[in-house]
């Protein structure tokens, strides 16, 4: 990218936000931090009013707006691809405004750029994510994110996934994030007085209450970090032939992969994990590929789960009889 272009993007960027810190824009640039500081000068001597404060960043003064974003052929397509995800992954009327948005970006694109999108239209499908289009669950996601933006607590009726226990629960949420291709919120439940994470497909109903938070809560990022550093993680090692790596390439990351080593035609992988019955569960699709080193406990179930699966199937299943 030549440094016009850069500084464009800069300016883009300025608008997107609040305050923007330098070292925000250098990340994205990969640009010294002292390169920042000569962009910015650079836009303040092209009479562009950007104000600076120690600790806060950048931002542009009140009222300044800049004129209709040109895209590119790249980012045009991008967001075809996002509008294709954001439909079938997130709930329906949370896909409508989306949607919604789409279309006054789509105004501004250029008549190439429009028919680009129309023509790959077609040759781009994402498929739905069912967990968040149940019968009754529409507009769970909306609701959470109306009660985020305006911290206002939620009322929830929730079916546990365990016990499959319903109840109800007044929360202040402070984020959703998508793991293991369902979506979570994380909120303070008022009757566990704790923090706890609700999945949305559990949602029975969910109503905006009158009443706004009564403390002060971490961002979402910020909780799930400290949550890391507190969680209680069980080291798990395997082993697998190289030629069949392939087959854990992608879902390990879902699973607490942390280090990969060489070992001949064989290969290492070290895990450290939350929940060893889930991951007994998983690492079962692949048990005649997988050798597991440790730990003993891991072993112990899988073998377990094994035995129970050759007994429930030794025998042809009994018929219902026909009422």
């Amino acid at each position: 990218m030549n440094r016009l272009d850069r500084l464009t993007a800069i300016l883009t960027q300025l608008q997107s936000k609040r305050n923007v810190r330098a070292q925000e824009i250098a990340d994205r640039f990969c640009i010294s931090l002292r390169t920042v500081y000569r962009d910015i000068k650079s836009l303040e001597v092209a009479g562009i009013p950007i104000s600076g404060e120690a600790g806060r960043g950048y931002t542009l003064v009140e009222g300044y707006r800049l004129p209709p974003v040109s895209f590119s052929r790249e980012e045009a397509l991008s967001l075809l691809v996002a509008e294709k995800i954001l439909a079938k992954h997130t709930d329906k009327e949370s896909g409508n405004h989306f949607q919604s948005a789409l279309v006054k970006i789509k105004a501004v694109l250029k008549e190439n750029e429009k028919a680009l999108m129309e023509n790959l239209d077609e040759q781009i499908a994402v498929f739905r994510n069912n967990n968040l289009h149940a019968d009754g669950k529409e507009g769970v996601m909306q609701s959470i994110l109306d009660g985020l933006s305006t911290q206002q607590a939620l009322q929830l009726d929730y079916t546990t996934f365990i016990k499959e226990e319903t109840s109800s629960r007044e929360v202040e949420p402070i984020g959703l994030y998508n793991s293991f291709e369902q979506w979570y919120l994380i909120a303070f439940c008022k009757w566990r007085q704790d923090y706890r994470t609700f999945r949305l497909d559990r949602i029975n109903s969910i109503q905006i209450t009158d009443q706004m938070f009564t403390m002060h809560h971490p961002s979402l990022k910020r909780f799930l970090k400290k949550m890391a550093e507190v969680e209680d993680l069980t080291q798990v090692v395997i082993r697998i032939a190289s030629r069949n790596l392939k087959f854990l390439r992608n879902l390990k990351y879902n699973y607490g992969f942390v280090l990969q080593e060489e070992k001949g035609d064989k290969v290492e992988l070290t895990f450290m994990t939350r929940s060893l019955e889930g991951f007994a569960r998983w690492i079962i699709c692949m048990a005649d590929l997988v050798v597991i080193l440790k730990p003993e406990t891991l072993r112990t179930r899988v073998r377990n789960l094994l035995k129970c699966m050759l007994e429930n199937n030794t025998s042809e299943p009994k018929q219902n009889p026909t009422k």
